[in-house]
């Protein structure tokens, strides 16, 4: 269900770009367009590097974590997977994130403040969720989907500034100029939703992965609390990281949550809840 909803979503992102394009007329915009998503494809390939810096992680040997590495080395054997780097922010608050353009390429970050916080059954249910995202392909996925709204944003913003547009007259101009504000809104508001469908998926997949869906909520319900006392500051490099997270770095609430890259707490544990009582039946 999940993967179709993010199909659907991308086809309305898509659809957007499309009319956006159409309105605005001219072969220059798919030009534009065309250098905007190889920028992003770039920015995807050196995803790993760029989302580790930005939090000042350090690789750790076995030596150094042998209980992180243990954790991870039988969740990718289980998974059939290659192991990933892991790295350790010094950072105090509790969060974790995957990235990397393959599983080959993988990189699994923990902050110090996780590893403190967690016993060890609740670091199993995060690390099992973040593994899913990088199996899923969720890093290409909110990739692509981030540079497909950042060049609706950026063609918006172009027609604003120098004008263009297929219709001109009358109320025409009008109804162009409230879609070049609009479409910008909803083309964020489409990519933060494919966002939260994928961490809903990597909750799922991951608790399946683990067998333990009730940890990976008691994980939750722990790093909830533990953000809200250490939020970050919104820095862009941390902005851009945000979304790989497995839950967001920023003190949110009221109508943040709208523009939140992740799903309210409360309902992803209220599904693991469910998903806990399903494999518990069968």
């Amino acid at each position: 269900m999940n993967i179709v909803k993010t199909a659907l979503l991308f086809g309305v992102l898509w659809g957007v770009l499309l009319a956006v394009g159409y309105m605005l007329g001219g072969n220059f915009i798919w030009i534009f367009a065309l250098i905007g998503l190889v920028g992003t494809f770039i920015s995807f390939w050196n995803s790993d590097t760029i989302a580790i810096r930005s939090m000042r992680a350090r690789e750790v040997s076995p030596q150094e974590a042998p209980g992180l590495h243990r954790i991870v080395q039988d969740l990718a054997d289980q998974a059939g997977q290659p192991m990933p780097r892991l790295y350790i922010s010094p950072t105090q608050q509790p969060n974790a994130f995957a990235t990397g353009r393959s599983p080959k390429r993988a990189a699994v970050c923990c902050t110090e403040g996780i590893l403190q916080l967690l016993d060890e059954r609740e670091l199993r249910g995060v690390l099992g969720h973040e593994l899913m995202h990088v199996y899923n392909r969720d890093i290409l996925t909110s990739s692509v989907a981030a540079g497909v709204a950042g060049v609706i944003t950026s063609l918006a913003q172009m027609a604003l500034w120098f004008g263009g547009g297929r219709d001109r007259q009358g109320g025409g101009i009008i109804g162009a100029l409230l879609a070049m504000i609009l479409a910008p809104l909803a083309a964020t508001l489409i990519q933060l939703a494919i966002s939260r469908t994928r961490e809903y998926s990597a909750d799922h997949d991951g608790a399946e992965l683990t067998g333990d869906p009730l940890a990976l909520a008691s994980a939750l319900q722990k790093i909830s609390g533990g953000v809200a006392a250490h939020p970050l500051p919104q820095e862009q490099e941390l902005q851009d990281a945000a979304h790989m997270m497995i839950a967001n770095p920023f003190r949110g609430g009221g109508m943040g949550q709208l523009f939140s890259t992740h799903p309210p707490t409360e309902q992803r544990i209220a599904r693991l809840q469910r998903l806990a009582q399903e494999m518990g039946r069968a």
